[in-house]
């Protein structure tokens, strides 16, 4: 008898535990990360050189793998993706720097102020 009291006067605690607790899968959180592409070329062997994409794990959207493969498309030579203690980076095979800029702020829509050229060890926004 008590238990049937407590239920009539208090009903709502009692549809509170019954209630379903929501399953499956939330949205997606998005991290808002700082997008910093820096584009710098290498010099290999005597008039060999490799342009090395760093930081476009940062762009929100792009996969590494499928951006090496239109770089290589694009370039005409091979580019692949190496994961190195600083980040991963893409590495295309050619002094492509500026095409590679421009292509990064056209295609991936990146903007112009976050894409920086390493040109002799200094950071030059691209514009």
């Amino acid at each position: 008898e008590e238990q049937q009291q407590q239920q009539q006067q208090h009903p709502e605690e009692d549809t509170k535990s019954n209630k379903k607790k929501r399953r499956g899968v939330g949205a997606k959180k998005v991290n808002k990360v700082d997008t910093r592409v820096v584009i710098q070329k290498l010099s290999r062997n005597k008039k060999k050189a490799v342009t090395v994409v760093v930081g476009m794990e940062t762009v929100a959207g792009v996969k590494l793998k499928d951006a090496a493969k239109t770089f290589s498309k694009r370039f005409a030579g091979s580019s692949s993706v190496k994961d190195t203690n600083a980040g991963k980076e893409i590495i295309i095979q050619g002094d492509h720097m500026y095409d590679v800029a421009a292509m990064v702020v056209d295609k991936f829509s990146v903007p112009a102020n976050s894409v920086y050229l390493d040109i002799d060890g200094e950071f030059v926004p691209y514009q």
